[in-house]
């Protein structure tokens, strides 16, 4: 069978213990449609150190399906490592990205398959809709996308997550980025081939809750943000020469209107709110900086990403080696 008949559908979780055992019925039946469409299909969980029963239940669900290979990591490392992780993995055919919650409908797999079987290397679904999610939740995922749009130069879809399919030589190219800090959808863009979206309205969660609260979602954003684009370091430099340009205007004024009136020892509140602003400014162009720094600190120390602390392969023919490439 060709790589071109074989596609691995891989699942990170973490603490997904409720919501796994009602998803992986309805990616069975997926399995089923796609083998009588000449397709071999499995699925990977990956288990990101999960605190839950998570990995007990994987385990009870590979003993029901020979389809079903499992891969835990030592830890929680995050989403976006845990899926580079089980990406790695598949070393054959072509790898389709699924959430734990249920929200991207596995139902249209199919569909994401036909266009990826007509040439297509990067196959994305886009939201149409986001239920079950506040309307705070959906503004700010929103604004974030378009934001990302103008300031990267990178092209990621708006309104899209990583519920996509990526061709074999996709695979092969997002190998090669081995950065810390990963956002997954600007390096999904950036290795660029055919790309074409599939349309969805995204579903509810199945079971449990969110593990991305709002604070987790700001430093989502600003890595994604910082990982893409060098906006903010030119944004501190502009905010850095405006403001430089108008203590220096107002310093001409001070100067005048004690040359034409006399000093009069007075101005004192007015000092005070310039010193206060001028240090604003400094400490957040200082705190951009550091950002950058930080990041620059992390990928120096050329730590692996991911470190697996169980591997159990599908026990059915064709079963994926492990790949040591972390």
């Amino acid at each position: 069978m060709s790589a071109q008949d074989r596609l691995t559908i891989v699942v990170a979780a973490f603490d997904e213990a409720n919501a796994l055992p009602v998803l992986h019925p309805r990616i069975a039946a997926v399995l089923e449609m796609l083998a009588a469409d000449g397709i071999d299909a499995r699925v990977l969980y990956v288990d990101d150190g999960s605190g839950d029963a998570t990995w007990q239940v994987l385990q009870g669900i590979a003993a029901g399906d020979a389809r079903v290979a499992l891969l835990r990591l030592s830890r929680n490392f995050g989403k976006e490592v845990a899926l580079t992780a089980g990406l790695d993995m598949v070393t054959e055919g072509a790898a389709m990205i699924l959430d734990a919650d249920g929200q991207d409908p596995p139902e249209l797999i199919p569909q994401f398959v036909a266009h990826w079987r007509n040439g297509y290397d990067d196959v994305h679904g886009t939201r149409l809709s986001r239920d079950g999610e506040s309307w705070l939740k959906r503004s700010t995922a929103h604004l974030f996308y378009r934001v990302i749009q103008r300031l990267a130069k990178t092209p990621v879809p708006a309104d899209t997550g990583d519920y996509r399919l990526l061709s074999p030589r996709a695979l092969d190219a997002l190998r090669q980025l081995r950065e810390r800090h990963r956002f997954m959808k600007g390096l999904f863009g950036w290795i660029g081939f055919n790309r074409i979206a599939v349309p969805y309205a995204r579903e509810r969660r199945i079971a449990g809750s969110t593990k991305f609260g709002f604070w987790r979602l700001w430093n989502f954003a600003l890595d994604g943000v910082t990982s893409f684009s060098t906006a903010p370091l030119r944004l501190a430099t502009y905010v850095g020469v405006f403001t430089a340009c108008g203590a220096f205007a107002f310093a001409l004024y001070v100067i005048g209107k004690a040359w034409m009136y006399g000093d009069r020892v007075a101005g004192w509140p007015t000092m005070m709110a310039v010193i206060l602003f001028l240090g604003g400014v400094q400490l957040v162009a200082l705190g951009v900086i550091g950002e950058y720094l930080g990041r620059l600190y992390e990928e120096s120390k050329q730590r692996p990403l991911y470190l697996v602390s169980a591997w159990q392969p599908a026990p059915g023919p064709g079963a994926m080696p492990l790949s040591a490439d972390a």
